[in-house]
């Protein structure tokens, strides 16, 4: 029995909640430091006497710095290890949080914010890459999109934070509070294994073996036998150069398309959306306060659409529980644009953030699964790098409506447009990987 045969014959432990933990810790700093910049933003708006185009240049400045994190982050970590580059970007982006938070001007500002977005977007696909490389097959989309609901409590964290200092403290301590991440590094220097197949990619076995050794006596699997010759039997050769067109060969072109599709559409969407969320709302007449309080229940909305897509993922497929989130998003949208009482705006956002943020959890499940060990971070960074562009155009393209007097209801009019556009993607093109190994699947 080869190592990775090992490695997935292993049911879930204790080692698989300890990595969801760890890696999902490094994901719920991300969404607080993504989150901090939305409930920002009107406030700064107010103090600067920013214009809605300047606003969604700063929403979009992140966005680009994502964009390229997500591509060389990804192409890094399976040249040095999933490990090493989730740490680095971690400590990235907190620190640049920080700086933020000393930001003496809007120029400033900008630029930190690309560094916040270079670090964030340079971690997510490898945070994924690595989970679903330890998951066993028939519960990684549960564990992928439990992962993802960490999300969700970053979010709530920012939403917290915001509420709670901003209005006491000033909107600096709030990005200084963003910085405190960088010191979980020391813990996942210490406590996170590096990937299996990455170690395997590269011809490290006995340390490889000795991981797997460890997981098996931990969940009380007796060891198998490893033949010498057999030990590297389902990776591919170490050492090759990874390059860009191998994810357009026949083997990976249609997968690659109908990935980027989703990630731009589902990316565009989202930031789109819940970059301006506080924003929009404040321009409709609320206060900041009441804003925040508002856009804090939609948060809590969040984890139970996580919940259900985690349930789901493993049960119907990644292909419908993402076509029927994402119509159901598109739906919801449709009718919070449309506005109403505070009920009913309550209603429909909670609404929304329920069903994007559980689609979100299946893409990220999703995703790396389409590719093999050997560019699986490299092409999942990719996905996400062309989402980043999508994430950099809306909330530009959302201040320009803004600023030519279109309201809410024009504006998430066009992202129903695109979240349907994307659910029809999905369903017409979209592969099942249910319960299948991540061999047979690149295969």
């Amino acid at each position: 029995m080869d190592i990775i045969h090992r490695l997935e014959r292993i049911p879930v432990s204790r080692f698989h909640y300890k990595l969801l933990v760890l890696t999902g810790l490094g994901w719920l700093f991300d969404a607080m430091d993504t989150g901090i910049i939305a409930f920002v933003l009107p406030v700064l708006a107010k103090e600067w006497g920013l214009s809605a185009t300047q606003m969604g240049f700063i929403g979009s400045m992140g966005l680009l710095g994502m964009a390229v994190g997500a591509v060389l982050a990804g192409s890094a970590a399976d040249r040095f290890g999933r490990k090493t580059v989730f740490s680095v970007t971690l400590v990235i982006y907190s620190v640049a949080t920080g700086l933020c938070g000393l930001a003496w001007n809007y120029e400033s500002l900008l630029f930190f914010r690309f560094l916040v977005g270079f670090g964030l977007g340079g971690e997510l696909p490898v945070a994924a890459t690595l989970m679903a490389e330890y998951s066993p097959p028939a519960s990684r989309g549960r564990f992928i999109v439990l992962l993802e609901s960490f999300w969700a409590a970053g979010w709530l964290a920012a939403a917290l934070i915001s509420y709670f200092i901003i209005p006491r403290y000033g909107w600096q301590m709030a990005f200084f509070i963003g910085a405190l991440p960088a010191l979980y590094v020391f813990f996942i220097r210490l406590a996170m294994p590096e990937s299996i197949r990455f170690l395997m990619d590269k011809g490290r076995q006995q340390e490889a073996l000795a991981i797997v050794g460890k997981i098996e006596q931990s969940a009380g699997v007796e060891p198998a036998v490893q033949p010498a010759a057999m030990s590297n039997t389902t990776v591919e050769p170490a050492g090759t150069k990874v390059v860009f067109k191998e994810l357009w060969t026949p083997r990976f072109a249609k997968r690659t398309i109908m990935l980027w599709i989703i990630w731009f559409g589902i990316v565009y969407s989202y930031y789109g959306i819940f970059t301006w969320l506080p924003s929009l709302m404040v321009q409709q007449g609320h206060t900041v306060i009441k804003t925040f309080e508002y856009v804090l229940i939609m948060t809590v909305a969040q984890l139970p659409g996580y919940f259900s897509a985690a349930y789901l993922v493993d049960r119907i497929g990644r292909k419908a529980t993402l076509a029927i989130y994402l119509a159901m998003s598109a739906v919801s949208a449709y009718f919070f644009g449309q506005g109403g009482s505070a009920e009913v705006v309550l209603l429909w956002g909670s609404l929304m953030s329920f069903f994007n943020l559980g689609a979100w959890g299946v893409v990220y499940t999703y995703t790396p699964e389409l590719y093999p060990t050997r560019i699986r971070a490299f092409g999942s960074g990719w996905a996400a790098a062309v989402g980043r562009f999508g994430g950099i155009l809306a909330p530009t393209i959302v201040g320009y409506m803004i600023a030519g007097q279109q309201g809410m209801e024009q504006v998430f009019t066009m992202f129903t447009g695109v979240m349907l556009a994307v659910a029809i993607a999905v369903w017409l093109f979209g592969e099942e990987t249910k319960g299948r190994t991540l061999d047979e699947i690149s295969s």
